[in-house]
């Protein structure tokens, strides 16, 4: 009997930016593997900085060559952070990479996010269309995880967001306990189902906590250019986007963009191809 096989997809958080381990990064998604079986052949295709575009062009056809038995779905904050942005587009990409697993025969991970403008502190100018952007993403990733029967854990509220000790230095990605809760929630729906047969990751870090001269020195070095390749990107569009919402406050006729945002994303689920039946 050969070994489960978990392949998991998507960008720096199930890369596991945030909780290093040597050389590397660890993350949620290998503290999972540990728990789902006693053999489990795990295998990280995520990338930092991958969209719902690279997951779809570069890492499934490498996942679906795994023939997995497990996968893991987790992208969209970096489309939300593009002047792309697309919901349109991610949905159709997110509809293809589900249905490819899916059809497979791979039981499917997926998870819906906090909106990075809450995380990074922005004026609500400036994190109210990112945080509408996140929002239909989630939308659309709710909808696909229902038609698709995937595992989906609602890890866009709680208090392990405004929780400080879950997150690193650049306030967008979990720390080493931050990895940790996401492996254990995702663990407990999996065992719930039947589905995790290991012991629970543990919650409590191997490791101590970033002192805050380490954190400094991320966001001086390696954060600032984070931030600068973002920026250099999204940030003329966002003040666009954030002086519109400053108007329609003014107004008094902020809903209207709420409702716009909401008819995208059914626009967008629409538009997409229902599953064959089984």
């Amino acid at each position: 009997m050969r070994p489960l096989r978990f392949v998991a997809l998507g960008d720096s958080l199930t890369e596991g930016v945030g909780d290093p381990v040597g050389d590397g990064w660890r993350g949620w998604a290998a503290l999972l593997a540990d728990g789902l079986g006693p053999a489990v052949e795990f295998t990280n295709l995520a990338v930092s900085g991958a969209q719902t575009r690279d997951v779809l062009e570069r890492q499934l056809p490498a996942g679906l060559a795994l023939r997995p038995d497990v996968v893991s779905v987790v992208v969209g904050v970096n489309d939300t952070l593009r002047c792309t942005f697309d919901i349109h587009a991610v949905a159709a990409r997110l509809d293809a990479v589900y249905a490819a697993f899916t059809q497979q025969g791979a039981l499917l991970l997926t998870a819906c996010l906090p909106d990075p403008g809450a995380m990074l502190g922005l004026p609500g100018a400036l994190a109210s269309p990112l945080a509408r952007r996140q929002r239909a993403v989630n939308s659309v990733v709710h909808a696909l995880s229902e038609r698709y029967g995937a595992v989906h854990l609602h890890a866009a509220e709680g208090a392990w967001i405004t929780d400080r000790a879950m997150w690193s230095a650049d306030r967008l990605h979990p720390g080493e306990r931050g990895h940790r809760q996401l492996a254990v929630r995702f663990h407990a729906v999996l065992a719930e189902a039947g589905l995790a047969t290991g012991a629970a990751p543990s919650p409590e870090p191997e490791s101590p906590q970033p002192t805050t001269s380490a954190s400094l020195w991320w966001l001086a070095t390696a954060g600032t250019g984070w931030v600068a390749r973002r920026c250099t990107d999204l940030l003329p569009q966002l003040l666009r986007l954030a002086a519109d919402e400053m108007r329609h406050r003014a107004r008094g006729t902020s809903a209207r963009l709420d409702l716009g945002a909401t008819a995208a994303v059914s626009a967008a689920l629409s538009a997409l191809s229902l599953p064959e039946a089984a």
